[in-house]
């Protein structure tokens, strides 16, 4: 699957980090360097992550939106939200005409009883929960020929209703009004219970339960509105499975289906925990791994601060920030325009959930290493105007052809 080549517009295309790219393919097929990439400027020195950016479900999507654009001219376009997690993307999508129904929240931009079955509406990657779906088939319209779900969150999907339906309970780890979780929960929940836990303390507080060691009141007030309706957690926590929003951390999302297991063991025994815990573990999203493990090489590598390159909405690029910050001071960043001077760069902080401004940000020591990486949803392009412009700054910086001549000769490690 990951082999296969999508039409992605020109402009996500990059010139640097494309031939540092390419030269660890050639010289690691199998994936299985995970060592960063060095881009030596000589007083400012980049690591790169092995992997990063654009995953096969965002190309997949990306080739399925601006092919609907082709062919279908004239025709009133619409995407049910965000298509993926990058407002370079989506404002691109915008500019070519594309009208957005809902915001990544839910909140209606455009009503649904004003769709005719002449237009074309394009799911996102996330995918739609299936109250949604029949509202746009009460409207006429095609959700099929414009699907851009991703193939992984399908497999989430499916995973789900399997184990639903062999009577298990499903637990997912994510964030409950994320655009995936709420598709994925419109699915696990409609033939079975499902319950949302959103971290490692909220999996342990459910694990209480699963021991019998807290009560149903305790249950319905730390899970309101993150359970399926007519749910009894007495009845409904003996016989679970666990699968995960994709771009969640998957070393928490291991934790956590680890945390339950035990727990049924402590109250089943050896002898029930085949039966009454399910294997979910081939859920995991390959290249959300790949991603946060790269990070984890590069962060153990060693530098003096971080960059992370993404959409301030995308979960899956705030987790890498996480990874980054538990090291070093790190900045999280939709673009280049955010770094605004060598003094001062804009910057969000997913906590607060807000952008913040910090001055004195870049240290003024030389040799200096900055590690860098991005979201699933970033375009490698993006890293390219970070590099340059930081390059920009550095008196003395090595040119970049100096720079790229390692890796453009096959030589790089």
């Amino acid at each position: 699957m990951a082999a296969r080549k999508f039409n992605v517009p020109g402009a996500y295309a990059s010139s640097i980090v494309s031939i540092v790219k390419n030269a660890r393919s050639a010289a690691d097929p199998r994936k299985r360097d995970l060592s960063p990439s060095i881009l030596d400027f000589g007083p400012l020195r980049f690591k790169i992550a092995r992997h990063f950016g654009f995953c096969f479900g965002v190309e997949h999507a990306i080739d399925i939106a601006w092919r609907a654009l082709e062919e279908n001219p004239g025709r009133r376009i619409f995407l049910l939200s965000e298509m993926i997690h990058n407002p370079r993307v989506n404002g691109d999508l915008r500019a070519a005409g594309v009208q957005f129904l809902r915001t990544t929240t839910g909140k209606q931009l455009i009503p649904f009883e004003t769709l005719t079955p002449d237009d074309v509406v394009i799911i996102p990657a996330f995918g739609a929960s299936l109250d949604v779906e029949s509202k746009l088939a009460e409207c006429g319209v095609d959700t099929m020929t414009y699907d851009t779900t991703c193939p992984f969150v399908e497999k989430v999907w499916n995973k789900s209703e399997r184990i639903g339906g062999d009577g298990y309970t499903v637990i997912i780890h994510g964030k409950r009004y994320h655009e995936e979780m709420r598709a994925t929960f419109s699915r696990a929940s409609r033939n079975a219970p499902a319950v949302v836990v959103r971290d490692l303390r909220e999996a342990e507080d459910l694990a209480r339960l699963i021991r019998g060691e807290a009560d149903a009141a305790f249950f319905f007030d730390r899970f309101r509105d993150r359970y399926s309706p007519g749910f009894d957690p007495r009845r409904d926590l003996q016989r679970i499975g666990v699968v995960n929003q994709t771009t969640m951390l998957a070393t928490e999302t291991q934790a956590i289906a680890r945390l339950f297991r035990q727990a049924i063991l402590d109250r089943y025994g050896e002898a029930e925990l085949s039966d009454r815990f399910a294997d979910t573990s081939d859920t995991l999203c390959y290249a959300t791994n790949e991603n946060q493990n790269a990070t984890l090489e590069l962060i153990a590598s060693g530098g003096d601060l971080g960059i992370v390159v993404g959409g301030y909405n995308s979960s899956n690029t705030t987790h890498l920030l996480d990874l980054c910050t538990e090291k070093m001071p790190a900045y999280f960043v939709r673009d280049a325009s955010e770094l605004v001077s060598s003094e001062t760069i804009r910057h969000f902080d997913p906590q607060a959930g807000e952008r913040r401004v910090t001055n004195g940000w870049l240290p003024v020591r030389r040799p200096l290493d900055v590690v860098l990486t991005a979201g699933a949803s970033c375009p490698d392009a993006l890293l390219d105007e970070v590099i340059r412009k930081m390059t920009g700054w550095t008196e003395n910086a090595r040119a970049l052809e100096d720079a790229l001549a390692p890796f453009a000769s096959g030589k790089a490690a």
